[in-house]
């Protein structure tokens, strides 16, 4: 969209945030960049010109805006609904691994050569890998600086800097403030990032931004209803669950509010701050942009009235794909609360335990080599349901198959098909839920057939799925708001949060 000058104009003109993330305005004469809905008098036209990312304004010598802070708008709906090698490339980049494995790491990651992930990065973003996974240092030194009591030092190598020295450089370059002064600053207003004063016992209160408009009752209930026990529990209005992360393990609260999803992050290493909030974004589709789906899924007259009741649905997703696929699984032809006992089970007996003060999670869910190791015999599962489990858990443990978000859900789809027990169904839930692909869809789903025979849509898999083409690609969102059409637990957040 940067390149559209005239449409960029008008956005920041109007101040909508509805592009924030998609584009960033740069101020030729005070070198400033902002996000679109900047609070402040817009410059004149001549005045402005437009970057894909915050990465290329800095690469172009432009400082962050102090006050509408571009760095932490929402990030681009487009690599949540593309699986081609930039989209991928970015995912991979908002989860930390080029400062875990480099730039080798990343295009190793992708199947490409070095040279060509910095082209098609640098020919679509106007920066290269390095400078992109700078800017999100940049962003997640500046979350640490105001909202921890972190020592400098700590705050530098946990935001992947390798040195203290470029730590100070970039802080300065890309806020024209200190370190020191971004910590003052924030303690002068008397709050942090997330509205609390700053945390010294490694737990880290901050705002997951999102664009208007989110309806929680399906994203959080279908969290809630599913949630096994021991790792993930409704407490207090918030969803909490553990973590499993590259350096440690971490704990995290999330509470719907009307502008923004609070999150209470707590984490035995904070290096693993950038991966954390990357997934809690991808678990409630934060990215996406309601407004394009919505407008055209209404233009289905039989869903029109759904989206309009109860616009802005996201669709609920995962935190760990191979988690995810486990659980897909284990909830093959049963009901909900027999999918969580099942899962509940292998939980308790190979889940890694977990110290929780602040409430009742237990474990971590059981990593897939850990679940390879099992004896089949000792599954509480029919004999088919075994077998599917174990060959699954096989693959992911030794890498022939990998869920992650660098994945062509097309490639990960074949993948999964390939599997003795991956029927259409546990596939596309998979690819839903796990892959991230937006135009998943279940049209053999019980409640899904049952929804559109009620609406009067077409009901057979092969009628439904004609008539869905014109919901593409957001076919994962028409999927919410008819399972929305049921009077089932996973539609509403419980009245009573506190187990």
């Amino acid at each position: 969209m940067h390149g559209d000058f005239d449409r960029c104009v008008r956005a920041v003109r109007s101040k909508d945030d509805r592009f924030d993330g998609w584009f960033f305005t740069a101020v030729l004469t005070t070198r400033i960049y902002c996000r679109p809905s900047c609070p402040v008098v817009p410059p004149k036209p001549e005045n402005m010109t437009f970057y894909p990312s915050a990465a290329a304004c800095q690469q172009a010598g432009f400082r962050a805006c102090k006050r509408c802070r571009p760095d932490s708008s929402p990030g681009s709906p487009e690599w949540n609904q593309r699986a081609d090698l930039v989209a991928r490339a970015m995912r991979l980049i908002g989860d930390g691994v080029v400062d875990r494995e480099g730039v080798p790491g990343l295009a190793a990651r992708l199947g490409y050569s070095t040279r060509q992930v910095e082209r098609q990065l640098l020919a679509e973003l106007g920066a290269g890998p390095l400078a992109l996974a700078r800017a999100q240092r940049a962003q997640t030194a500046r979350l640490l600086i105001e909202t921890t009591a972190l020592p400098m030092a700590q705050i530098a190598f946990a935001a992947g800097f390798a040195s203290i020295r470029t730590f100070n450089d970039t802080v300065r370059e890309v806020f024209a403030l200190a370190p020191g002064e971004l910590r003052t600053r924030a303690a002068r207003r008397g709050r942090g990032h997330g509205g609390q004063p700053p945390a010294a016992n490694g737990t880290l209160s901050l705002r997951l931004p999102f664009r208007a408009p989110l309806n929680p009752d399906n994203l959080f209930g279908h969290l809630i209803a599913t949630a096994v026990p021991g790792v993930e529990e409704w407490r207090d209005g918030a969803y909490r669950r553990t973590l499993r992360l590259p350096y440690g393990h971490g704990v995290v609260a999330l509470t719907p509010h009307p502008d923004h999803i609070g999150c209470r992050l707590t984490l035995t290493d904070p290096r693993d701050l950038t991966l954390a909030i990357s997934r809690c974004r991808r678990l409630l589709d934060l990215d996406a942009d309601p407004v394009a789906v919505d407008g055209q899924l209404r233009a289905d007259p039989l869903l029109a009235p759904l989206v309009d009741k109860a616009p802005g649905r996201r669709v609920p997703r995962t935190v760990d794909e191979a988690e995810f696929a486990v659980r897909a699984v284990l909830g093959q032809q049963v009901s909900t609360a027999a999918a969580r006992t099942h899962a509940a089970r292998l939980v308790t007996a190979h889940g890694e335990p977990v110290d929780d003060p602040e409430g009742g999670l237990t474990h971590l869910f059981p990593a897939p080599d850990a679940l390879a190791a099992l004896d089949p015999e000792s599954l509480a599962l029919p004999r088919s349901r075994r077998a599917t489990l174990m060959t699954l858990v096989r693959h992911l443990a030794d890498g022939t198959l990998r869920l992650g978000v660098e994945n062509d859900w097309e490639r990960a789809r074949a993948q999964l098909t390939e599997l003795p027990g991956f029927g259409p169904w546990t596939t596309e839930v998979i690819a839903m839920r796990a892959l991230g692909d937006p135009d998943a869809f279940l049209p053999s789903d019980l409640g899904i057939r049952r929804a559109a025979q009620a609406l009067g849509l077409p009901h057979t898999p092969a009628a439904l799925t004609a008539r869905a083409a014109a919901w593409r690609p957001w076919r994962a969102y028409a999927v919410q708001y008819l399972w929305a059409t049921d009077d089932h637990a996973i539609n509403r957040i419980p009245a009573h949060p506190t187990p």
